[in-house]
């Protein structure tokens, strides 16, 4: 019995703001952001045709896109600023004063604070669970873990931006 697919332009209208908030919550630019959307959308309607919904969910699907296409990016980008996703050393480099002034509440320029301060990993794992409300086994199946080492790392994640907000070194609490 086949399965239905709602109309990709459907599936853009839902999908667009998660789809935005987690790649800007990588790149933390907000241009840099818009040009990544656009790269991951234009791949998602070439490839909508072979999306299965038997194997995953559109959300599920669409952060696959998302995430590695950012990958691709900062792969680029550390070909010629080494600078890396998946180095947790590196931090990414953006116009900070640029893009903080963005913000209008103090608890918005605190988590940027905070958001600019985690490796891209971490930024990662905090975007999927809260700007796109995805359940932990959905996060597992895009990092390709089990849903108990993403609520182990998550409660990490969180004790150590507590430490951060509270001007408290995380390494110091152990």
């Amino acid at each position: 019995m086949p399965v239905f697919k709602e109309p990709f332009e459907n599936v853009y209208e839902k999908y667009f703001s998660d789809v935005y908030n987690f790649t800007y919550s990588q790149v933390l630019h907000r241009e840099r952001a818009e040009d990544l959307v656009s790269e991951i959308f234009i791949k998602a309607m070439t490839h909508y045709d072979s999306y299965d919904p038997t194997r995953a969910s559109v959300r599920t699907w669409l952060t696959n896109i998302a995430r590695n296409t950012i990958i691709d990016e900062f792969r680029k980008a550390d070909k010629r600023n080494h600078l890396s996703l998946d180095d947790e050393e590196n931090g990414i480099d953006v116009p900070y004063e640029e893009e903080y002034a963005i913000f209008n509440e103090d608890m918005e320029k605190e988590v940027y604070k905070i958001m600019a301060a985690l490796s891209p990993s971490e930024r990662e794992l905090l975007s999927m669970i809260y700007f796109q409300h995805m359940k932990n086994d959905e996060v597992a199946a895009v990092l390709g873990i089990n849903a108990k080492a993403v609520s182990a790392r998550h409660r990490r994640l969180l004790a150590k931006c507590r430490a951060m907000e509270n001007g408290v070194s995380f390494n110091d609490l152990f």
